[in-house]
């Protein structure tokens, strides 16, 4: 197969309807005009895309009108029609309907088509007079309900390609983690287990929290975090565990992110002076739960920690988690393509190189909060100046002595000495 459908996105919109107008002659695939597919996908009604090397090969397109949903549109690139690709991007786009709770799935086609048979195949009824498909789907209100209770949802679908800087790793997770459990068919057929369970270390600010959400939104999968502060204020946060696991397993496929794991996966005092109970018990009890969780396909656990030498090494063991993936703070590259996407975007005479040096130990955290620092200051300057000075020299935005000046109030998050030990927990945590 060698694609992966995720939910459409706004800047898909040239790519789709290049694509739609370039196939609708192969075939009388729909009743809705292109414009009509274009209104559609711009009021963001619901849409699919399948991507090969970043380029869109087909989207799946729909409307939904007082609880039915109108299929409007299959397109896929000729060259790989009849491989399966319409079948993954009719399946994706019914499961999106179905988290929006809509039951009756209907397709219209114009006359007699090849599209029929494949229809008949994924459970659609053709109902008598014209060419007309409908399928009710079994919507589960119960893990509607359930997600809804974890604070889950599905994020949206670009977060990922948002992801400015850090290639290595986005690259490193994207191959070892979202490919896998994107396309499982390919990973079998080279004896590839897609993961399960991963772990991802490093200083504070570096980004795990957004790479669990964009790897949930590469998947399409809904996004559920449980904050480990939260589920102790039940009182007893080993049964919060136990109780809010059974409710994701509830859950056909799900992305469960835990932040700052070592506050209930510490290491384990076991000397008689160690208070009984306590966080030894609720260790354990996620060491249970971590087992079950892997029996299910379309699932995945991510735990994000500052300190992963503070870990139980039991809770690190293979088996349990599939990668321990180090995130460090971003490189010279790193900063340069965030600085370009805060700064150069706005203003190209910003000087990145002298962002970049500025702002060495920086983490993506730091950096979003000088440039916020630095927009301000050069809105702030606007407001002193007027609306006249803004248009006499067609500039806006903050220049280059803005972002810097802003750097210089700012304090990295991160110090030499978290560097250092980043290095040797690396050398002595990292499993990719």
């Amino acid at each position: 197969m060698g694609w992966i459908v995720q939910e459409y996105r706004e800047d898909d919109l040239a790519s789709v309807v290049h694509l739609i107008d370039t196939t609708s002659g192969l075939g009388p695939d729909s009743v809705f005009t292109v414009s009509e597919c274009i209104t559609a996908l711009t009021a963001r009604q619901p849409a699919v895309v399948a991507r090969r090397d970043g380029e869109v090969i087909g989207a799946a397109l729909a409307t939904v009108a007082e609880g039915r949903a109108w299929v409007m549109r299959i397109a896929i690139a000729p060259s790989l029609r009849g491989l399966g690709l319409a079948s993954s991007l009719l399946l994706a786009l019914e499961r999106r309907l179905v988290e929006m709770r809509v039951r009756r799935i209907a397709y219209v086609l114009p006359e007699e088509d090849l599209l029929q048979e494949g229809l008949v195949n994924a459970g659609y009824d053709r109902r008598p007079a014209v060419a007309y498909f409908e399928k009710v789907e079994p919507v589960d209100d119960r893990a509607a309900d359930v997600l809804e209770r974890l604070g889950g949802r599905v994020l949206p679908g670009d977060l990922w390609s948002r992801l400015a800087g850090m290639e290595e790793e986005k690259t490193l997770i994207e191959r070892r983690v979202v490919l896998p459990l994107a396309d499982p068919e390919r990973a079998e057929r080279h004896g590839v287990e897609p993961p399960r369970a991963i772990a991802l270390f490093g200083p504070p600010g570096t980004g795990k929290t957004t790479f669990a959400r964009g790897i949930a939104s590469r998947l399409g999968w809904p996004f559920v975090e449980l904050l480990p502060s939260r589920l102790a204020d039940s009182g007893n946060l080993a049964a919060a565990l136990r109780e809010a696991f059974a409710r994701i397993a509830e859950l056909d496929r799900v992305v469960v992110f835990i932040d700052e794991v070592e506050e209930i996966a510490p290491v384990r005092q076991f000397e008689s002076s160690a208070p009984p109970g306590g966080t030894h018990s609720v260790t354990n009890e996620l060491l249970k739960l971590i087992p079950a969780f892997r029996e299910r396909n379309e699932r995945l656990l991510v735990c994000a920690t500052n300190s992963v030498r503070s870990l139980d090494p039991a809770f690190l063991r293979p088996g349990r988690f599939d990668y321990v993936i180090p995130i460090g703070t971003p490189d010279n590259a790193a900063r340069r393509a965030m600085w370009a996407r805060k700064a150069h975007g706005r203003r190209p005479d910003v000087d990145l190189e002298a962002l970049v040096r500025a702002s060495e130990l920086f983490t993506p955290a730091d950096i979003d909060h000088a440039a916020r620092i630095a927009a301000q200051a050069s809105f702030e300057r606007d407001l002193e100046r007027g609306p006249a000075a803004a248009v006499s020299t067609g500039v806006a935005g903050a220049g280059t002595q803005d972002y810097l000046e802003a750097v210089a109030q700012c304090r990295p998050t991160v110090t030499p000495g978290m560097v250092a030990d980043f290095q040797v927990d690396i050398t002595t945590h990292a499993r990719v």
